[in-house]
């Protein structure tokens, strides 16, 4: 990226996602307690500022009624019996987690629009632009910044708040791929954007 990143905190919302602790703690990438810190760092940053925060999580009734037979990744999570509401590991994790009137949304498929309100949401609030951090860059945030692209929003990727178990993957899509829809930056970039 060039030049100084610009965000204003009332049309911004940073969108944690994926952050719940069986999330994190099978996450095989890079240090998670650095990522957890950075992200941390980065939430604070914008309630300082005023900006929205949200969380994006996985989640399904119990049953499962939300997942077909025809979905081979979400078929194995049904069979795991991981993310049935409020199975232990879904909650996110504390380092990170919501603060008062933050806004949770739960999904039941990889991005964070399919299906949720989240774009009810951000358009009822002013929110044009996002600020992205999740686990993981190869799932939950590659699928939402194709998504949020085609639905106009402007869009931050902090790269060193994202993370995924291929180190060579998440490299490429922050240096190659998101770049054709996304400012691609470091947290310490949007912390310092935030403080104007």
């Amino acid at each position: 990226m060039t030049g100084v990143l610009q965000l204003d905190p009332k049309h911004a919302a940073v969108l944690c996602m994926d952050f719940q602790v069986s999330i994190v703690q099978n996450f095989s990438g890079a240090d998670s307690h650095g990522l957890l810190e950075r992200t941390a760092a980065l939430l604070d940053a914008a309630r300082a500022a005023r900006a929205r925060v949200g969380y994006v999580e996985v989640g399904f009734r119990p049953g499962y009624p939300e997942v077909s037979a025809n979905n081979q990744s979400f078929s194995t999570i049904r069979s795991s019996g991981r993310f049935e509401a409020n199975a232990p590991g879904t909650e996110i994790h504390p380092r990170v987690a919501p603060s008062g009137g933050e806004f949770v949304v739960t999904k039941h498929r990889v991005g964070a629009f399919h299906g949720t309100d989240l774009d009810m949401i951000l358009r009822a609030n002013g929110i044009d632009t996002l600020v992205l951090a999740g686990i993981s860059t190869s799932g939950v945030v590659l699928s939402t910044v194709r998504h949020a692209a085609d639905a106009d929003y402007r869009m931050v990727v902090v790269a060193d708040c994202c993370g995924d178990a291929d180190a060579e993957v998440h490299r490429v899509l922050t240096e190659k791929v998101f770049p054709r829809q996304a400012t691609v930056v470091n947290s310490a970039q949007v912390i310092a954007a935030l403080h104007g």
